[in-house]
């Protein structure tokens, strides 16, 4: 039995939908974004990673509701958008008045990392159209209402974005919750967010009044500490991702304070190097804690995009009626997948995952 009441799908235009801030990542490949020379660009955002991957990988009807800068980098963003399978009719164009005063787009330069050096994002995405959005501009009740939507997923990342976007958040999670749609929210909690919004304190403050709308909870052990406040027990000790007991108190506690969490899940990640990690995840629900797989000496091509590929994943078997064990192992192989291509979104298709889930190795298909 599914820990979450969904709705038909006969009844739905959408299996799912996605809020949040779309940008254009530029990506040096094998150099650093300061002698960098061409960039490989992409549309990716931490939301929207999911709603492309739950298309274009999982077959799934998706939307995203953002905002973009009428001008060619938006168009350019837009087509990445459509590449992945996911609708584009919610996304509000701004008016862009040459060089970017009123609304602008992002644009997120990050350098995948190899070895010793980590990967590192630079992010130039102050007064963008998403950030710009207000509650009252989005018509949600003809979204959830008239469209139907299965499943609704926003984030950390959006809710630090600007003082308003909390607002829109809370606003479609309300509506999204009155028409029977299940809410995900992933904390994915960025330093940098929110320092000109009050730091920490107030990303707590913001998140832990999200979090009374959320039936599906989702974040690292940083997300849940940062975000929350939850620590896991024996964490400052150097907890391993193997060593999975502190994780599992961290998301009890976070389900007592929480009782509308029907499903909390978190990413096991060890850094051996940028090259190298520890991968798995725990997801708790009713009751009962599933441990994926862990898949210990990961080979990473390119870390972006891992969790919101385990989110996509963990959605898809949950909306096509698998058990939440199986739910769980989906989101996470998919999650290992996504590290191997570059790019923020996921370039695995369903067999590829199914197939890694079932413990398939990495032998050459002919």
């Amino acid at each position: 039995m599914s820990p979450v009441e969904l709705r038909p799908r006969a009844e739905c235009g959408y299996d799912q939908v996605s809020l949040g801030e779309v940008m254009l990542r530029l990506d040096p490949g094998e150099l650093r974004v300061r002698s960098a020379r061409t960039f490989t660009p992409w549309a990716g955002g931490g939301e929207y990673n999911v709603a492309r991957g739950l298309s274009r990988c999982f077959g799934q009807r998706t939307a995203v509701v953002t905002a973009l800068a009428d001008n060619e980098v938006g168009h350019l963003i837009e087509d990445g958008i459509l590449q992945g399978g996911v609708d584009t009719q919610f996304i509000s164009w701004l008016p862009y008045d040459g060089i970017g005063r009123g609304a602008r787009n992002g644009l997120n330069f990050t350098e995948r990392g190899f070895g010793v050096r980590g990967a590192l994002g630079v992010s130039d995405r102050g007064h963008t159209a998403a950030s710009m959005l207000r509650a009252g501009e989005v018509d949600w009740e003809d979204l959830f209402g008239r469209i139907g939507v299965r499943w609704f997923h926003t984030g950390g990342i959006y809710a630090g974005l600007s003082e308003t976007t909390a607002e829109v958040i809370e606003e479609a999670m309300l509506c999204a919750r009155r028409h029977g749609t299940v809410v995900s929210f992933d904390l994915n909690y960025r330093p940098s967010l929110w320092k000109a919004f009050g730091g920490q304190e107030k990303a707590q403050a913001v998140n832990r009044r999200l979090a009374r709308h959320v039936d599906v909870m989702v974040g690292n052990e940083e997300d849940f500490t940062a975000s929350l406040g939850f620590v896991v027990p024996g964490g400052d000790e150097g907890l391993s991702s193997l060593d999975v007991s502190g994780y599992t108190a961290m998301i009890e506690e976070a389900v007592r304070e929480y009782p509308n969490f029907k499903v909390v899940g978190t990413t096991l990640r060890t850094v051996r190097s940028a090259s190298v990690n520890d991968w798995g995840a725990i997801v708790w629900a009713d009751g009962t804690f599933h441990e994926t797989v862990h898949r210990p000496g990961l080979e990473i091509l390119d870390r972006v995009g891992g969790g919101d590929s385990f989110m996509s994943g963990l959605i898809y078997g949950l909306l096509d009626g698998r058990d939440v064990a199986q739910a769980a192992e989906l989101g996470a192989a998919h999650g290992a997948l996504a590290m191997t291509t570059p790019g923020d979104v996921s370039m695995a298709a369903l067999a590829d995952v199914e197939n890694l889930a079932r413990g398939a190795s990495a032998r050459v298909q002919r």
